[in-house]
């Protein structure tokens, strides 16, 4: 897929996540950014990749109805009225949709993490991230990564998930201490962050992408992206 200099489409990256603005970043794309803000613990499926998709797909509906909201607020706007010397113009309120001419995609993720068998999502407390962290060490554990674009000009939408495996060393006590203490670990899937400096050197192997583990499988975002358009 082209790089920025020939972007002919739109990008909304249903995210706030750092992980995942990176990676679109380094794939050369511009985007801008929007978060769902939907209660995820409400959506429940036992399977993993079920979960993440349903997740998935509910944040995309949930900011389409963020967009649908914005563009109905601005279609109640009056047309401004601008006098110049002895002429008056009417400027209606402009507004951005498939007259653009441009696609619009939208891309939505979500991830857990697995292990023994269970779905670990983001920590809900310090005890619950350490509890995590040491139960990897010397360990191992899956990530589940779904990727969903919706096309917002055709409404045509397309999904896929991604799964690695991630194999451990044991890891020390004061390093899950500083882990905890530092926090990050609180708001990502499983508490789990290999790209971390402190959990890296820990890292025995990782079957799959690193993209994958940080949120967002870039193979996987451009096949669907060119699906879509």
């Amino acid at each position: 897929m082209d790089s920025t200099s020939h972007q002919h489409f739109k990008i909304i990256l249903g995210s706030s996540s750092v992980a995942r603005k990176k990676i679109l970043a380094d794939m050369d794309f511009e985007f801008t950014t929007m978060s769902a803000d939907i209660d995820e613990k409400a959506i429940r499926e036992e399977n993993p990749e079920d979960l993440v998709m349903v997740l998935a797909e509910a944040k995309a509906d949930a900011i389409i109805g963020k967009i649908k909201n914005e563009a109905s607020r601005e279609n109640d706007v009056k047309p401004t009225v601008v006098i110049a010397a002895d002429t008056a113009e009417t400027v209606p309120p402009k507004h951005h949709g498939k007259e653009d001419g441009e696609p619009t995609l939208l891309i939505t993720c979500d991830q857990v993490v697995v292990y023994e068998g269970m779905i670990r999502e983001k920590p809900s407390s310090e005890e619950e991230a350490r509890l995590f962290i040491k139960g990897y060490s010397g360990g191992h554990a899956a990530t589940v990564s779904s990727v969903l674009v919706t096309n917002l000009s055709t409404g045509l939408r397309k999904g896929g998930w991604d799964k690695v495996e991630i194999y451990f060393h044991d890891i020390p006590e004061e390093i899950i201490d500083k882990l905890i203490e530092e926090g990050m670990v609180l708001n990502v899937a499983g508490g789990l962050i290999i790209e971390h400096p402190l959990v890296l050197p820990y890292v025995k192997e990782v079957v799959g992408g690193t993209d994958s583990v940080m949120g967002l499988p870039m193979g996987l975002t451009r096949r669907l992206m060119e699906e879509v358009l």
